[in-house]
């Protein structure tokens, strides 16, 4: 997979070096490029900002950079899925991870400020496939850290960047429900006890309590998931 990110804030994707999406870029499985948005501007100042039309606080990110970034890193043949990543946008979820693991070429679009001339992303509709992805209801000072956690989650889906991939199925979020609690050696530190099912070396027992674990977890921090 192919992935660009575009931020003034490229440094910040330094991060993606380390573990295991550093291994998987070293051996070709993530091609990635994070690119400076001030590279695409015209001014001596490289200005990325102007204030807002219709007035209010804060500034707008103009169009001509980002114009000028898509058309050179869109290009023609196999266009890349654009994701701006915003709070007014759709949830990231699993779901959603799952699908994006599957595109060959991922372009993360990454707002500061009061976000981006909307003009941009109507323009890059009109390109190739956009989505504007929110991960969560709260607002950060960019969508850099947005853009690294949605890369982690899809990255880590592509086959060979697990080792173990029979752990993918049995994370939170992949059945609807929460993941059941984990425990390792030794059964017994600090007064608490692995519980004894988990001892018991009976397959069947676990999995039935498994399950229900998934169930109290998930009716206790999430319950909305159970709505359905």
């Amino acid at each position: 997979m192919k992935i660009d990110a575009v931020s003034i804030f490229p440094d910040f994707f330094d991060v993606l070096d380390i573990s295991l999406l550093g291994k998987a870029r070293d051996q070709g499985l993530i091609e990635f490029q994070a690119h400076d948005l001030r590279k695409w501007t015209s001014d001596k100042h490289k200005t990325v900002d102007d204030s807002p039309y219709g007035g209010g606080a804060g500034m707008v990110m103009k169009p001509e950079p980002w114009g000028e970034a898509f058309d050179e890193l869109i290009g023609k043949e196999q266009k890349p899925v654009v994701i701006f990543t915003t709070p007014a946008g759709i949830p990231f979820t699993q779901e959603l991870a799952v699908e994006l693991s599957k595109k060959p070429h991922l372009l993360f679009a990454c707002g500061r400020y009061e976000g981006i001339d909307q003009r941009v992303v109507d323009y890059a509709a009109g390109e190739t496939e956009v989505l504007e992805v929110s991960i969560g209801d709260y607002v950060l000072n960019g969508g850099e850290v947005a853009a690294v956690a949605m890369i982690e989650a899809i990255c880590r889906l592509i086959p060979g960047v697990i080792g173990n991939s029979e752990s993918l199925t049995e994370e939170s979020h992949n059945s609807g429900l929460l993941e059941y609690p984990s425990y390792t050696k030794p059964a017994s530190w600090r007064s608490l006890q692995v519980p004894d099912v988990l001892l018991s070396g009976h397959h069947a027992e676990i999995e039935k309590w498994r399950h229900q674990q998934s169930l109290l977890r998930t009716g206790k921090n999430r319950p909305d998931l159970l709505d359905d």
